[in-house]
């Protein structure tokens, strides 16, 4: 079970970095003018994933009996991160202009301090 507490610990510095990373990148495409192009949509999937995958192990880590420090409001983060993308994607309607490279690369951002306190709250 310490391997899964392992990859999961790492897995969420992961996302962390990768959404910190995603939000600059959606920013840069605002401040130049540009839409979200198909990379950045690329990019987000490969986060969205990344977050499933991180819930996974976390979930697994639950059954197996592991709890975190704050376990309800870790959950919290957990789902909160698992649905924002895709509430963005939806409240866009998908749309790939200017604004809404905007509104994910704030999503994102807002994403990785969802990452901290998440890893915080897990006792990491």
């Amino acid at each position: 079970m310490d391997t899964l507490q392992f990859i999961h610990a790492r897995l969420s510095i992961t996302v962390l970095l990768f959404m910190l990373a995603l939000g600059l990148w959606g920013l840069w495409s605002y401040l130049r003018n540009e839409g979200v192009s198909g990379s950045l949509w690329g990019a987000m999937a490969v986060g969205e994933i990344l977050i499933v995958v991180e819930g996974l192990l976390g979930a697994g880590l639950f059954v197996a009996g592991q709890r975190p420090a704050r376990t309800a409001i870790h959950i919290l983060y957990g789902v909160f991160l698992a649905v924002a993308m895709p509430g963005a994607f939806s409240f866009t309607r998908g749309r790939s202009a200017r604004s809404e490279a905007l509104i994910y690369g704030l999503v994102a951002l807002f994403l990785a301090g969802v990452a901290i306190r998440a890893r915080v709250t897990g006792g990491g």
